[in-house]
């Protein structure tokens, strides 16, 4: 896998950063604190999201004070092109994934936890993994040396793959133990069953099912013969019982008979009280029909109608002279009303008009007087202002002087500084600070100027680190070369020195190291003769400043000027004029009181129309409600003439009911005559006595039938139980047969399961002795080049994962004695070494991910970091295709193939990407 391309956006101290990776050696470097591993951190977490920032959350991902980050990765892996893109925002305190798609060659994935998915089986390693193999996090250099080795254990097999066989051969060891647990319980069922089926054979079934099929038959014949008997007791009981309903009915139906002769005569007796009521009812209505007659007169002559008033209201056939009479009243009545209506509806509107007029005549008053008192207000408001501007003309003189006065004093100041750009400095900075020529800076120049010799003081800093570096480096192989000098021992290849032609390298580094020391002298007094002259060209370029403020505050001062003088005068003329509108508004406030008293009067005259408007429409009220009774009079005189002539057809048809009922009574009696004489006393006591000895021989016969028919049933369920018994005994007999066979296959699974688990355990056994065989080998090939002509003779890695180094003399030593520097060293070693194996893969080379040290020398001194640089270039000879180291150190610079420098903005706190070239500098003591 290679790692070709990484945008960030809003991501932690990003602002917006975009960098391309390439193949080899890749060092990203900065000071402490720029962002480096950020950077590492965009990696990881566009590869496995949340899971890849530790204890930490979402919210801590986007960059303070936004409110959305974007993270893109593209990558490279076996071949094939992946790009992942996952977006972040902020909704209310918590921050929530928007967008997470992994784009591969096939298909797109979305969705954060199908992406981080893909990703883990794309790389056959999860999160954790990443960390514990390809990625080496800040402050996780010892994370290996410090683990136990059961932990280390679990670490590296999970890396192998061998935790698979581990969950595998435990699946099998539970399925062997639930086959066990099924196997002996089905054992106990058929021991169960066993014991059942001996139970059943020596209880006799046959002969006791033989006994009982005899005694039902000899039951069933039994129950027969009452049967037969009862039969016939039966019969006999229906016939008597036939001729005793008979009676029954006969004499029913004479009650019945009895009891409508009494009911149609209680029927004729209550419809004649009833006509009796009817004619007393029409009788009252004729009373009152009368007396709505009078009320009816005198209506009339109150609203004076012209319509016929005899009314005739006596009981004979005037029925239709009487309701035509209603309905011309009526009719008169309704066009009375309809005028009347009218009238009212016209004097409504013109009392509406007149009230209409009056609000509206009120308002026109009102507003005049309001009006008139605004006039006024504003007469006083203009006086009022017309004085304030008279004040103000004079507080503006006094203004107008002050501001010349201080247009003179800017004047001065401007020159003062114009004066100090007539002293002697450089305009723009040689070619080298030594070459200075005194040029003076001329006024605007001096921003350029400075930046150019920042620029010259950054340029000479590095070249001040670069020396440096050397120097650290030449101290290092003097010290290593006096201390083998010391053993006696060759510095250049570690022999002895006796003999030696290559005894003066040291001499020639000391040489070498006195001359660097020198340039390094000479380029710090550039760099102070450099700073003395960006001090004072600062000082120019702060006075180029002050010019500039001090002439735009003399323009805005000139302008100020020149708009306080025309405001003089526009003053003077807002003065005259609002003394002029305050007098014309007087007049005009004048004029409108007068206006408001002449409406007034009219008013008065309005006010007398409403009242004769009122008093008219109060007369109409009074007459439509003679009306309406008028109407309600005639509907009550028809309600009544009509109730009249209905109780009248009442009386009518209750008298033709009950001639009829009359003739049903008469043929009622002649029924009950003719059934009376039908009765026969004898043949009825006959069969009473018939009835009686069937029905004691059947309540006899029935409790004898009853208990043959349980005895028998008790035989037949006795039968059953037999037979359901050898039904079980042939049941329990196939379930022995059943259970045997599921106990033979229990038995072989179990074998199986067994079989499997020891395959599987051995198997993890195999791969992880030949893992820790071929790991033991690479961490000694690597060990072996870290620590060449080193104190250290090998290392020594068991199949429990436990490390153990061995010195040249003999002597073992655990990782935890080391030194810092060594242990972080040792762990690097054996981060390689794993590395290397999961590249090699089981079946040939495995795809992996870029090898990613995060601040690897941070237990390191310098004489070890000469070290990582060699496990590095090992690693690129061991054809990794992309490794990535963060560091602050410079030394680790000469061994990249490319240089990307990080740099945070003190000011926006925000970090910026550089690519670079690194310098050519060898780190390592050539031979």
């Amino acid at each position: 896998m290679k790692v070709d391309r990484i945008r960030l956006l809003n991501f932690k101290c990003y602002g917006d950063a975009d960098l391309e990776l390439d193949r080899g050696v890749t060092v990203v470097h900065g000071v402490n604190g720029s962002g480096k591993s950020t950077l590492l951190e965009g990696v990881f977490f566009a590869l496995y999201g949340s899971k890849a920032l530790a204890d930490r959350t979402l919210d801590d991902v986007i960059t303070t004070g936004e409110e959305e980050s974007e993270i893109e990765l593209w990558f490279t892996h076996d071949g094939r092109a992946y790009h992942v893109e996952r977006h972040l925002k902020l909704r209310g305190d918590r921050a929530t994934t928007t967008k997470c798609v992994l784009e591969t060659p096939t298909e797109s994935i979305e969705g954060a936890r199908d992406v981080r998915r893909e990703v883990t089986t794309l790389l056959r390693m999860d999160a954790e993994a990443f960390v514990n193999c390809a990625y080496v996090r800040q402050g996780e250099v010892n994370k290996l040396i410090h683990a136990s080795p059961s932990d280390r254990q679990d670490m590296i097999d999970d890396l192998l793959q061998l935790g698979a066989l581990e969950e595998y051969r435990e699946r099998a060891s539970d399925a062997r133990l639930g086959v066990k647990t099924v196997l002996d319980g089905q054992r106990e069922v058929l021991e169960n069953v066993r014991q059942q089926v001996e139970e059943k054979e020596d209880g006799d079934l046959h002969d006791r099912l033989n006994a009982l099929e005899s005694r039902n038959a000899e039951l069933t014949k039994e129950l027969d013969n009452y049967e037969t008997q009862r039969e016939q007791a039966r019969e006999t009981f229906e016939t008597a019982n036939d001729v005793l309903e008979r009676h029954a009915e006969t004499r029913e139906e004479i009650e019945e008979l009895d009891e409508e002769i009494d009911d149609f005569r209680s029927k004729i007796s209550e419809t004649e009280r009833q006509r009796e009521d009817a004619h007393e009812e029409i009788r009252e209505k004729s009373d009152r029909r009368e007396e709505l007659d009078d009320e009816r007169e005198a209506l009339l002559s109150d609203v004076d109608l012209d319509v016929d008033r005899n009314v005739n209201s006596d009981d004979g056939d005037d029925g239709d002279d009487t309701e035509d009479a209603d309905g011309s009243t009526l009719e008169a009545v309704e066009s009375r009303t309809e005028t009347l209506e009218d009238r009212d509806d016209e004097l409504r509107d013109d009392l509406e008009d007149v009230r209409v007029e009056i609000t509206e005549t009120n308002s026109d008053i009102e507003r005049l007087r309001d009006d008139a008192s605004d006039l006024e207000s504003q007469a006083e408001t203009a006086r009022e202002d017309a004085e304030d501007l008279a004040s103000k003309l004079e507080t503006d003189k006094d203004a107008i002087e002050e501001r010349e006065e201080k247009l003179d004093e800017l004047d001065g100041k401007i020159e003062t500084e114009r004066e100090r750009f007539s002293e002697p400095e450089t305009a723009t900075p040689p070619q080298s600070v030594s070459d200075s020529d005194g040029l003076s800076i001329a006024l605007g120049d001096a921003e350029a100027a400075l930046e150019a010799l920042e620029a010259d003081r950054e340029d000479l800093t590095d070249k001040i680190g670069d020396i440096t570096a050397d120097i650290r480096t030449i101290e290092n192989a003097i010290e290593e070369g006096e201390t083998l000098l010391e053993e006696g021992k060759c510095p250049e290849c570690g022999q002895s020195v006796e003999d030696s032609p290559h005894v003066d390298v040291l001499s020639e580094k000391r040489d070498e190291l006195a001359e660097r020391r020198e340039t390094l002298e000479e380029r710090e007094t550039e760099r102070e003769a450099l700073d003395e002259r960006i001090e004072r060209v600062e000082s120019l370029r702060e006075a180029e400043r002050q010019v500039d403020r001090l002439e735009e505050n003399r323009d805005n001062i000139a302008r100020l000027l020149e708009e306080k003088r025309e405001t003089i005068s526009d003053r003077r003329e807002q003065r005259e004029q609002l003394r002029a509108d305050a007098e014309e508004y007087e007049a005009d406030a004048e004029d409108k009181r007068e206006r408001a008293d002449e409406l007034e009067e009219s008013v008065d005259s309005l006010r007398g129309d409403l009242g004769e408007i009122n008093g008219e429409r109060s007369e109409i009220r009074e007459m439509l409600e003679r009306l309406s009774r008028v109407v309600d009079v005639e509907t009550e005189r028809s309600e009544l003439a009509s109730g009249i002539e209905t109780l009248r057809e009442r009386r009518d048809d209750w008298q033709t009911m009950n001639d009829e009922r009359r003739e049903t009574l008469s043929g009622k009696r002649e029924r009950k005559r003719d059934l009376e004489s039908e009765f026969d006393d004898e043949r009825v006591e006959t069969a009473r006595q018939d009835k009686r000895d069937a029905e004691d021989y059947l309540e006899k016969v029935d409790a004898k039938l009853e208990d043959l028919r349980e005895a028998r049933t008790e035989v037949q369920n006795e039968i059953g139980a037999v037979e359901r018994e050898l039904e079980e005994l042939e049941e329990l007999r196939d379930r022995v047969k059943a259970v045997e066979a599921r106990c033979e296959r229990l038995q072989s699974l179990y074998d199986e399961a067994e079989t499997l688990q020891a395959t599987y355990a051995d198997l993890r056994a195999e791969l992880r002795q030949h893992n820790v065989e071929t790991l033991d080998r690479l961490l000694n090939e690597t060990f072996e080049l870290v620590y060449q002509n080193d104190s250290y003779a090998g290392i020594d890695l068991d199949g429990e994962y436990r490390l153990t180094v061995y010195q040249k003399d003999g002597e073992a030593l655990e990782p935890e004695q080391l030194s810092g520097g060594e242990r972080a060293l040792f762990n690097l070693s054996l981060r390689c070494a794993i590395y290397r194996l999961l590249a090699e893969g089981v079946e040939g080379a495995a795809p992996m991910p870029p090898l990613i040290l995060d601040e690897p020398t941070v237990f390191l001194d310098s004489g070890h970091i000469t070290q990582l640089v060699s496990l590095v270039e090992s690693m690129r000879e061991h054809g990794v295709e992309q490794i990535v180291v963060v560091s602050h150190d410079e030394e680790l610079v000469g061994a990249a193939d490319s240089l990307v420098r990080v740099r945070k903005d003190a000011t926006s706190n925000r970090s910026r990407l550089e690519r670079g070239r690194p310098p050519e500098i060898d780190l390592l003591v050539s031979d």
